[in-house]
């Protein structure tokens, strides 16, 4: 796989600080069910690298430690990891909401049989990736097979309460653009998504994340593959709006990689480009340091979430009226 992060370097991006640390998200690993073209993580069966248990006992700490209200668990599919359960345990007897980003095909894996009761009775917010609403666009982008498993889980996720009204168990889902392109008006394709999975399937859910794909990784090497990466770096800059720059989630959320050593957001954690300063700071050092106030280290990817509307692990930063 080429790495991009010669191609990202040079930026002329705006210098960004942060604000004040209140999100905690954690990559438990890279080992995945799936293997997806848009990954900017390059996740899959093959990968081995997981979070080790000294890690892990840290996370809490650190919630404690920073008074922190959100812990938002990534991968690979998180829920493979072996402590994932007893960190989310952990996490919501210290009140601290739990997000899962769940890919829901892991509901059918060998030994997840329950994953969908465990998360539902831990209140765990399920942000599930389902990038179309039709068989065909989701099994070429994710594997033949997916969307039919998909709306399998959002069936059995509803009938456990999420995303149903007053239930109080959330139910988010993710779409990304097919290719080289930017993701349409988030609220007019929400309401797409409602009236198609709920007409032809029955499925409800809260909110639509529209994202922006990174020019990293798995996509990265795609669009080098088909020689639209200059061309993909030039539509993210030409719709750059600065409207923006204030709610990006790096901001107030620092990203935590599998060996526990902190990035600004999980895009720049795949593209090693560590906080700034001296030293590589670790999930430990978090015990009795602060962020605020700490410059955000910049590259040319990050005109992708602030292209158009506005690209953030909450959908839109630019949210147009439904």
């Amino acid at each position: 796989m080429r790495d991009t992060l010669p191609l990202l370097d040079l930026t002329d991006f705006p210098a960004i600080r942060r604000h004040r640390l209140d999100t905690l998200q954690v990559n438990l690993g890279y080992k995945c069910n799936m293997k997806c073209v848009h990954c900017h993580v390059a996740a899959g069966p093959h990968r081995t690298e997981m979070m080790d248990e000294d890690n892990l006992a840290l996370i809490p700490e650190v919630l404690r430690a920073r008074g922190l209200s959100t812990l938002d668990l990534t991968g690979g599919a998180p829920e493979l990891h072996p402590g994932f359960r007893a960190l989310v345990r952990a996490a919501r007897a210290l009140g601290v909401k739990v997000i899962d980003r769940c890919n829901l095909t892991i509901l059918f894996e060998p030994g997840q049989d329950d994953l969908a009761e465990f998360l539902a009775g831990q209140g765990v917010e399920v942000v599930a990736s389902l990038p179309c609403y039709s068989v065909d666009n989701v099994d070429k982008q994710r594997g033949k097979g997916t969307f039919d498993k998909s709306i399998l889980a959002l069936q059995a996720l509803n009938r456990l309460g999420y995303g149903q009204p007053g239930s109080g168990l959330e139910l988010n889902l993710v779409y990304n653009p097919q290719g080289p392109s930017l993701p349409p008006p988030q609220a007019a394709l929400e309401a797409d998504y409602k009236r198609e999975l709920g007409e032809h399937f029955g499925i409800r859910f809260n909110r639509l994340f529209a994202l922006a794909n990174m020019p990293i990784k798995r996509f990265g090497d795609y669009l080098l593959s088909k020689r639209q990466f200059h061309d993909y770096l030039r539509l993210l800059k030409e719709n750059f709006s600065a409207a923006n720059l204030p709610g990006l989630m790096c901001r107030n959320l620092v990203s935590v990689d599998w060996q526990g050593y902190l990035y600004d957001c999980d895009f720049n954690q795949q593209l090693g480009l560590r906080l700034p300063g001296a030293g590589r700071p670790h999930l430990r050092d978090l015990l009795g340091r602060e962020l605020d106030g700490q410059p955000i280290r910049v590259a040319e990817h990050c005109y992708g979430c602030t292209a158009g509307q506005g690209s953030s692990c909450g959908g839109a930063l630019h949210k147009e009226p439904s």
